[in-house]
């Protein structure tokens, strides 16, 4: 089996960190947010299947994602309390942060273990400078995911995880590629991606 068999595309990681949250954006328009976050359930499931199925490989960031969705969300249903999904990115963005955070203290650097591939030629600096730029864009991600869904409508905070949480995140990994290049990173063979599945 190629290598290429084995790591999704462009195109296939778009589809399959989008889909869920694409899903999870329609049901709400149409339906609501329960049937919303039981839509988002099944979809983070089927896009872990397809990852599984198609690459016989699961990003931990993903799986992770995945468990967070299925339990909240279970909850959310259970309880029938939307504010309980609406938390999922708060306490995912903290717990990513902090994890990032304590591994830049401990000089163990899990941005680099996870994304090593991805900016290929990066010095130890670079590792640490983008280390500690996601640990600041994730907290204040997840203070903006308070602000915005502690003060509007469940429609509004729906749509924004797709028309804002999701171009910022892309918009700052873009922001630090000039930083990066100044760090030895081979801009020919780099992928431009967020350290965590958009469909957060």
């Amino acid at each position: 089996m190629s290598e290429d068999r084995n790591h999704p595309n462009a195109l296939e990681r778009l589809i399959t960190d989008l889909g869920p949250l694409v899903v999870f954006f329609a049901a709400n328009a149409l339906r609501g947010i329960f049937f919303a976050t039981a839509a988002f359930m099944v979809a983070i499931l089927i896009a872990v299947i397809v990852s599984l199925i198609r690459y016989r490989r699961v990003s931990f960031l993903l799986l992770f994602s995945a468990f967070m969705v299925i339990v909240l969300g279970g909850l959310t249903l259970y309880f029938h309390q939307a504010w309980i999904i609406k938390i999922k990115p708060t306490i995912y963005y903290v717990l990513v942060a902090s994890l990032l955070l304590i591994g830049l203290l401990s000089d163990r650097n899990l941005l680099k273990a996870v994304l090593g591939s991805v900016y290929p030629g990066l010095s130890d600096r670079g590792w640490k400078l983008l280390t500690r730029n996601w640990v600041i864009f994730f907290f204040a991600m997840a203070a903006a995911n308070e602000i915005v869904w502690r003060t509007t409508s469940t429609d509004f905070w729906a749509g924004s995880k797709l028309w804002g949480f999701l171009p910022a995140t892309f918009l700052f990994a873009i922001a630090n590629v000039p930083m990066l290049m100044r760090h030895g990173l081979e801009l020919g063979d780099a992928k431009v991606d967020p350290p965590v599945p958009p469909s957060q």
